[in-house]
């Protein structure tokens, strides 16, 4: 539809893919390198100004291969949510993937019989073992195109606060256009885009803690799945609004979360006012 490639290209407009005459910039050239979502390509981009690309192509692995989780059994859900838990990462879905994949390296890498024992470690954590398996397929494809087009790629820091930070930054970049603001305290969800009302995935592993966070960037939004949010990650507005482009954010609509965020930025404006006065 007509409406779907104005959004498109608006969306390539927003991620800095396209010059001034509506072709690809020089940025754009790079991110068609990567058979990926525009989003997914700009982040992984952005990883190398952040130093974060390891684990960076790791999300885009996981992210783009098909979900790792199974559907557990009946009378194993309980069993299956636990085993799960063993990967969750505080500060997000993304980074629990990031686990999952290390964890299923690690697995491989200490067994005399890689191929059975993967396997069997996948059954015994209601893993997807070919999932798994097509994401190292396609991180080592990713490495391939870095190297290629010699973009460095950072040691794996994967823990570290600082890592943490850098890769949501990264994913930030990308993603700008996937925030959504918890309105209610209770996990409802207010898209800043397209002011539609979502809920997390039953995967994610905010469903299974205490509290849900009030910011989050996720990776898609699925109508088909009861208007879920999938792949989400928590981040705070004051991230959002040193990373977003302003004309991006001068187009959403009005919203309370806008005005939240709007006001986040006067605060700040005069903050770096005065540090270009001290310099």
């Amino acid at each position: 539809a007509p409406e779907s490639l104005m959004q498109a290209l608006e969306d390539l407009d927003y991620l800095a893919a396209l010059d001034n005459d509506g072709n690809l910039s020089e940025f754009g050239i790079i991110m068609s390198e990567f058979p990926l979502d525009p989003q997914l390509s700009k982040s992984i981009l952005a990883s190398c100004e952040f130093g974060c690309v390891d684990e960076m192509l790791t999300v885009a692995a996981m992210v783009t291969a098909p979900n790792c989780f199974l559907h557990a059994p009946p009378g194993t859900e309980e069993i299956a949510l636990t085993c799960w838990r063993k990967f969750s990462h505080p500060a997000g879905d993304h980074f629990t993937l990031i686990n999952v994949f290390n964890a299923f390296k690690d697995a491989s890498a200490h067994s005399t019989k890689p191929y059975y024992s993967n396997e069997k470690w996948c059954r015994d954590y209601f893993l997807s073992c070919s999932a798994l398996r097509m994401a190292e397929i396609i991180r080592a494809e990713l490495v391939e195109i870095m190297k290629r087009l010699e973009l460095p790629i950072s040691e794996p820091d994967f823990g570290s606060k600082e890592n943490t930070l850098s890769i949501k930054k990264s994913l930030l970049s990308g993603y700008f256009m996937h925030i959504a603001r918890d309105v209610d305290g209770s996990g409802n969800y207010l898209m800043l885009t397209h002011r539609q009302v979502a809920q997390l995935h039953p995967l994610s592993s905010y469903r299974n803690s205490r509290g849900v966070p009030e910011w989050v960037l996720f990776h898609e939004f699925s109508i088909s799945e009861d208007n879920c949010i999938r792949v989400v990650s928590e981040i705070s507005p004051e991230l959002f609004v040193e990373l977003v482009p302003q004309y991006y954010f001068s187009n959403l609509p009005p919203s309370e979360s806008k005005d939240i965020l709007q006001a986040l930025i006067h605060r700040s404006a005069p903050l770096s006012a005065t540090k270009e006065e001290q310099k």
